[in-house]
């Protein structure tokens, strides 16, 4: 069957209609997680970027509000943050309300510049004013962007890229108008690619009472599963000065988690990216609209082997348990009795001495995407070559993997599905891979498998 383009996922936040891709302004604010994103109405693909907007209490069920910052014919608006300026050290506040305050990368597109400016909104952001001195910083550059911003002591650090360079450049501000540089970092990690919207968090150790400084960036090509994805580096701050105390790692294996950055004034670190690849996201299926959101993740850093390795857990729907099954030895194909096209599969499974096993999910005649663990290499795999619908771009049909250590005991696997997207959270969250799908309407079956031996389901919830 022919995967139906105009479906919307029930999980994962799409625009009414028109193109979307990175999400900016990231906040939480009088009771309401505000997603921005790069968005154009009128077209199914990438152009002058205005920023969409949406509200939603519980970070699944959206308001979509009308454009909060517009593109003009001089003027496009790229990717940017927002903060709440409490204490009004801006001065913009009105009547003592500090302002929810935005910097973001204007482009001008006839000569390329990219400058940071800012706009406010003192009701709760539903309406936005530009700063009249707009740029608040200039250095003349045509790849100077993505503005993330956040506390420092009294003041504020920035920190945005110097994307052909590959650096993280930081700056300081007492005030959100005037900006100082203070630092920079790169390159290093992965520079394929471009780098673009950084962000530095910091994010809690599992198990210990500690941090540890975490920055993000998204790298245009190189990534695992080929074109763009994100790395990280874990570190600490010396001032505004970010120093790594070990190598890049990659926040996704899968090949559709970009430009993720974080919730500002969240009570702990909370992410949210794009769910698509540079290299065929004007391509993929589309009707009324194209590209949407991942589920927004909850961070934590895991002790492992002497470093620290990010952990992401998901953001889901409270859905009821639609079935369970506890000790059920698997050899071959276990169908289970469950059709659903969104759903969330826990599953706790001792490989045994099968040689792989996982899950199938939105399995039909012929289609099907398949979570795989392989014991003797330690891997973890996400295969969509027979998804679906894959012939709009020659690298869609593809196997992504990544390392994962599987010894002698249960891993867990959460597999979230919707519409068209799959994403693995793998050892509990430990390793991740996102990758959208295109099946059928029709493919809907569920199944649990071990190949070449005898595997032992220790306990499989499905919710839809």
């Amino acid at each position: 069957m022919t995967h139906d383009p105009s479906l919307r996922p029930r999980d994962h936040f799409t625009p009414r209609r028109g193109w979307m891709n990175d999400p900016n302004g990231l906040v939480v604010h009088d009771g309401e997680h505000h997603l921005f994103f790069q968005h154009l109405p009128d077209s199914l693909v990438h152009g002058p970027m205005s920023w969409g907007h949406a509200v939603s209490t519980d970070l699944l069920d959206w308001t979509e509000l009308p454009i909060a910052l517009a593109a003009t014919d001089t003027e496009h608006v790229w990717s940017g943050s927002v903060v709440h300026d409490a204490r009004n050290t801006s001065g913009l506040g009105v009547d003592g309300v500090g302002p929810l305050v935005a910097l973001w990368t204007a482009h001008e597109p006839v000569s390329g510049a990219q400058r940071q400016s800012l706009s406010w909104s003192v009701d709760r952001g539903r309406t936005w004013t530009s700063y009249a001195a707009n740029p608040v910083l200039d250095i003349g550059s045509t790849a100077f962007r993505d503005p993330k911003v956040l506390r420092d002591g009294d003041g504020w650090l920035m920190v945005l890229v110097l994307s052909d360079e590959r650096t993280v450049e930081t700056y300081r501000s007492a005030d959100l108008l005037h900006w100082e540089h203070a630092s920079s970092f790169g390159p290093a990690g992965s520079v394929e690619g471009i780098w673009e919207c950084p962000d530095l968090l910091r994010v809690p150790v599992e198990d210990r009472d500690e941090t540890a400084v975490v920055l993000l960036v998204s790298v245009q090509e190189g990534a695992p599963a080929g074109g763009s994805g994100m790395q990280y580096f874990v570190g600490q701050l010396d001032g505004p000065h970010f120093r790594p105390t070990q190598d890049a790692r990659w926040v996704d294996h899968g090949a559709d988690f970009y430009a993720a950055v974080s919730y500002s004034d969240a009570p702990e670190p909370l992410v949210q990216g794009w769910m698509s690849n540079w290299r065929y996201a004007d391509l993929v299926p589309a009707a009324t609209h194209r590209g949407s959101m991942t589920l927004a993740r909850h961070l934590a850093l895991r002790p492992r082997d002497g470093e620290l390795v990010l952990v992401q857990r998901p953001v889901v729907r409270d859905s009821p348990v639609v079935h369970e099954v506890r000790d059920v030895p698997v050899q071959g194909i276990l169908v289970l009795p469950v059709r659903a096209r969104t759903c969330r599969v826990v599953v706790d499974i001792d490989p045994g001495d099968a040689r792989r096993v996982g899950v199938h999910v939105r399995a039909g005649d012929g289609h099907r995407t398949t979570v795989w663990l392989e014991p003797a290499s330690s891997t973890v795999g996400l295969d969509r070559r027979t998804s679906g619908e894959t012939g709009f771009h020659d690298g869609f049909a593809a196997e992504h993997t990544a390392p994962l250590t599987v010894g002698d005991h249960a891993v867990r696997l959460e597999v979230v599905v919707d519409e068209s997207s799959v994403e693995v959270f793998a050892g509990d969250g430990e390793v991740v891979l996102t990758d959208l799908v295109f099946p059928g309407p029709g493919d809907d079956g569920l199944a649990v498998f071990a190949e070449g031996g005898t595997a032992l389901v220790q306990h499989l919830v499905v919710q839809a």
